[in-house]
């Protein structure tokens, strides 16, 4: 016979509590939705725009790697008894953990600001069809003022 799983009941009390939060932080009003569907490349070049400037007022950009790491955990383990009972405990023992880091990296200014240009143009050209799309999914989907 499988064994089931046993979640403890303060865990599973905070796990039923948030998942209406979680569902509802995740849905957004259809308006929100439209203007996110329809805005996103918008947002990415103006995301984009905003980290190279960012390394051009720093200097340098920033990486991110993984790397592994070693570090002293409570480990589980079952063993038995004397009297030939399974028994579970804990001991201390080292586990290899993904870490990120953060590392900076130079950066060639000219060909920072020449991206810097070139996304400040694609921004510029993506403006109205931008602006047209939240008020069309304004009209389209009007909220309730509360």
């Amino acid at each position: 016979m499988a064994k089931q799983l046993e979640i403890p009941a303060m865990t599973r009390n905070i796990l039923l509590a948030l998942m209406p939060v979680l569902v509802v932080a995740g849905c957004g009003t259809p308006q929100e939705q439209c203007i996110s569907r329809n805005t996103r490349e918008y947002r990415t070049v103006s995301n984009l725009l905003t980290e190279v400037e960012a390394n051009l007022a720093r200097g340098y950009a920033w990486e991110e790697r993984t790397v592994m790491r070693t570090r002293w955990e409570d480990c589980r383990y079952v063993w038995v008894d004397k009297d030939g009972n399974r028994r579970l405990g804990y001991r201390p023992c080292m586990r290899d953990v993904a870490d990120t880091e953060r590392y900076r990296v130079p950066i060639d200014p000219a060909a920072e600001t020449r991206k810097r240009d070139n996304l400040l143009a694609r921004k510029q050209a993506l403006t109205p069809s931008a602006r047209s799309a939240v008020d069309a999914c304004k009209a389209a989907y009007p909220e309730e003022k509360k």
